[in-house]
């Protein structure tokens, strides 16, 4: 197991730089991306939407990286209680912060986004989809089956 151990220094080292490699480059392509949405139509505000949202998307990605390095290096290196009591917190504290830059990101909560049009159920569109629960004499005559009403 000795062998692994410079092995593993060298990943995480390795995963740490290409999280802030990731990030980094993330900027400089996010500020590219912005003055080319800029000289097209959108204009200056819809120029800095787009550069918080594409480096945004950049840090969440470097993120990622660095809990792997994380990970790796307590779980293969030192895997000592504390270690992992650590680790548990630096891994709550950036999911707390993928979560508010997603939610930045795409302006709502996880929990607040509006269903896609093909999950939705949908409506009917004319008298003859609804139900009518009124009898020939007006009394109420519909019962309840599966998804609709039933007329009787």
């Amino acid at each position: 197991m000795e062998d692994a151990f410079p092995l593993t220094r060298l990943m995480t080292v390795g995963m740490e730089a290409a999280g802030v490699l990731t990030i980094g480059a993330s900027s400089v392509l996010s500020l590219l991306i912005a003055v080319r949405g800029a000289r097209r139509a959108s204009g200056w505000s819809g120029a800095y939407g787009l550069y918080r949202a594409s480096f945004g998307r950049g840090i969440l990605l470097g993120l990622e990286f660095l809990v792997a390095a994380d990970i790796i290096r307590t779980v293969a290196v030192t895997p000592t209680v504390q270690s992992v009591t650590v680790l548990a917190l630096i891994i709550l504290i950036r999911t707390f912060l993928s979560i508010s830059l997603k939610a930045e990101i795409e302006g709502a909560w996880p929990w607040q986004r509006i269903q896609p049009q093909s999950q939705q159920q949908p409506q009917p569109t004319s008298s003859e989809d609804s139900p009518s629960c009124s009898g020939p004499d007006g009394s109420p005559s519909c019962s309840p089956v599966g998804n609709g009403h039933q007329r009787r």
